[in-house]
């Protein structure tokens, strides 16, 4: 079977699978919105199976959307110039500087240092070197930066598979500890700013997530680590002293986090600069391009930016428009708001387990973009705290474990033929639980306090 041919199946089978679902749903809610669940239908399949490349599919929207009076142009094209999705691309210039000087090389050897040189200390230090890393570059790149320095620590083919779901799940769990880290952080943010609520700042964001992430990481370590004896390895890595560039990106990046603290407000001592997070984070990544730095080169370096992301996150914010503005989200919450009746932790764990288990086999970007509408509709109707339910909704999405497809990092995990569909259900099942039960717990006994 020739490839355009397979192309033209995975097509068709998204547009019959979208049709199909656009009937269905006439029975329940208004065309509007049936077409609306056809269309999200039809992306998500386009997504999954691969069928047309992720930067075209995230573009469809703006055609398709206008086409069933959705939304108009004009309506869906300005989801794609948010300003979550600068705070990106400022984010992945830094991302692409550290890439480019080798620095994440150096960050992780002295990572890794601070480890014993077992096996089980190994996992350890893998683990929670990609995740702290994961927290300032976004997850896929932190995976894909580390995956080939970890498969080259072993030649035993059983501790590599261990070595790369330590890193793919490492970065997944590390994503959340920063609003940057991965996209459904951005998404939750995005949505919070079109609804006009009260955005988290940077800092409060880290000083709620990071006590999860650190038990995750300490959970998945374990995890991994069973059954192993104490022997030691010896890494193949080189140690050399910092270059120039290197130095420059190592000190802005100190200056970068210095700075937001600086803007982070610390009531009642410090009201902060009340600067924009988005212009520092952009600021930060342009002037990469500038003297002194001059570590990136336009020409040289502007194929590596995520442009297909970039686009993604419009899609989303498009998707999460749509929901608000056919009345969708609402509907949908009317039937949810039954489940209200149960008390607010039985509610937290079936939001939680309802977006972990089916973010598995969906985009967690779709996912989070189209469940965030509902949530806030619901918690809007009943009174629930909404950013207490859409916080433990969004890193949920983010804490998928079991099946390539679920995020990023596990499908690079998988391209490294080190790793089986088996073994990863088998640990990412395990995985998913516990991230369930220490994020409703963590939410109701430590964040309800905060938010």
């Amino acid at each position: 079977m020739s490839e355009q041919t397979q192309q033209l199946k995975k097509i068709t089978f998204a547009v019959v699978a979208g049709f199909f679902v656009f009937l269905i749903s006439l029975s329940v809610f208004e065309q509007t919105q049936a077409s609306l669940l056809g269309l999200i239908t039809l992306l998500v399949v386009l997504w999954t199976n691969e069928g047309l490349p992720l930067a075209v599919v995230s573009l469809l929207p703006i055609i398709l959307f206008p086409a069933f009076s959705i939304l108009s142009t004009k309506d869906t094209s300005v989801n794609y110039a948010h300003p979550i999705i600068f705070l990106f691309l400022g984010g992945f210039l830094l991302a692409i500087a550290v890439e480019k000087t080798n620095l994440h090389v150096w960050i992780a050897d002295k990572m890794l240092g601070l480890f014993p040189n077992t096996l089980r200390g190994m996992i350890f230090s893998l683990t929670i070197t990609s995740g702290l890393l994961s927290s300032i570059l976004s997850n896929t790149t932190t995976t894909l930066l580390l995956m080939s320095i970890a498969l080259f620590i072993t030649d035993d083919v059983r501790m590599k598979m261990r070595f790369a779901l330590a890193i793919a799940y490492g970065a997944s769990v590390g994503g959340i500890i920063t609003p940057i880290g991965t996209p459904p952080n951005l998404i939750l943010l995005g949505v919070m700013q079109n609804k006009g609520m009260e955005v988290i700042p940077f800092f409060q964001w880290i000083w709620m997530l990071a006590p999860l992430a650190f038990v995750m990481l300490i959970v998945v370590s374990y995890l991994l680590s069973l059954g192993l004896e104490n022997e030691e390895i010896q890494s193949k890595k080189e140690k050399k002293a910092l270059d120039t560039n290197q130095k420059k990106i190592l000190y802005g990046m100190g200056a970068l986090v210095l700075l937001l603290l600086l803007n982070a407000p610390m009531q009642p001592f410090w009201n902060g600069l009340g600067l924009d997070e988005t212009g520092i984070l952009l600021a930060a990544g342009l002037i990469l391009f500038l003297p002194p730095f001059n570590v990136l080169d336009w020409m040289e370096d502007k194929g590596k930016i995520p442009y297909r992301i970039m686009f993604l996150f419009g899609a989303g914010f498009s998707i999460a428009t749509a929901f608000s503005a056919t009345g969708l989200a609402d509907t949908v919450a009317s039937y949810l708001i039954t489940m209200t009746t149960l008390p607010p932790i039985l509610l937290l764990f079936g939001v939680a387990m309802l977006i972990t288990f089916t973010t598995e086999i969906t985009s967690n970007t779709a996912l989070i973009s189209i469940m965030l509408p509902v949530i806030y509709s619901v918690a809007e109707q009943t009174g629930i705290n909404t950013t207490l339910f859409m916080m433990v909704a969004t890193i949920c999405a983010s804490y998928a474990f079991m099946l390539p497809i679920a995020t990023p990092p596990n499908a690079i995990a998988m391209s490294s033929g080190v790793v089986d569909v088996k073994t990863m259900m088998k640990y990412g099942l395990v995985l998913n639980l516990a991230g369930v039960f220490l994020i409703v717990m963590i939410a109701e006994f430590f964040w309800k306090g905060i938010l």
